[in-house]
């Protein structure tokens, strides 16, 4: 399990930037508890070892004037490597589309894609969406409120799988 190789301070840095990723190193070192230069260093290596993706702000989208959420279930044609790389890659370019899943079942991919408004999004989906190459069908559904929005991992469950496996 890739997070036991981690110790139990390095996962409690983890949770706290998780949960603040704007609090200062010395707030960190002490919320951890050690003190600021070695907590520094923890977290460098942290990010440098791919841990840490990133840091960004949580933009709340309907404040900015995406009004508009779906999901677009994909399903494509040929499920070749070529093929799938290709439609990832498409889905990079489109800035509608916030996440591309590759998923297993009779769905290729679900997409997340915000808009301003209804005619936006159908725009995208007509124009680009339904004639990207490769593209068998599409079905969306339109995101009437969101009751959950939590990002990264869930650091109680891991500890307690720890524990439990110690």
């Amino acid at each position: 399990m890739a997070g036991s190789k981690l110790d139990p301070i390095d996962r409690q840095i983890l949770a706290e930037l998780q949960a603040d990723g704007r609090m200062t190193n010395v707030e960190l070192a002490k919320r951890v508890g050690i003190s600021a230069p070695p907590c520094l260093r923890r977290v460098r290596t942290l990010e440098e070892t791919g841990y840490i993706k990133g840091y960004h702000a949580d933009i709340d989208a309907r404040e900015m004037g995406f009004e508009v959420q779906v999901f677009a279930m994909v399903r494509l044609h040929s499920q070749a490597e070529g093929d799938l790389s290709a439609f990832e890659n498409r889905c990079r370019a489109w800035p509608l589309v916030r996440e591309c899943h590759m998923l297993n079942g009779e769905i290729d991919f679900i997409l997340k894609c915000v808009a301003p408004d209804l005619s936006s999004f159908q725009s995208f989906l007509t124009g680009d969406l339904l004639k990207a190459d490769n593209v068998a069908s599409v079905k969306t559904s339109l995101v009437i409120r969101v009751a959950k929005d939590d990002p990264g991992v869930p650091f109680d469950v891991l500890e307690a799988r720890l524990t439990r496996n110690a």
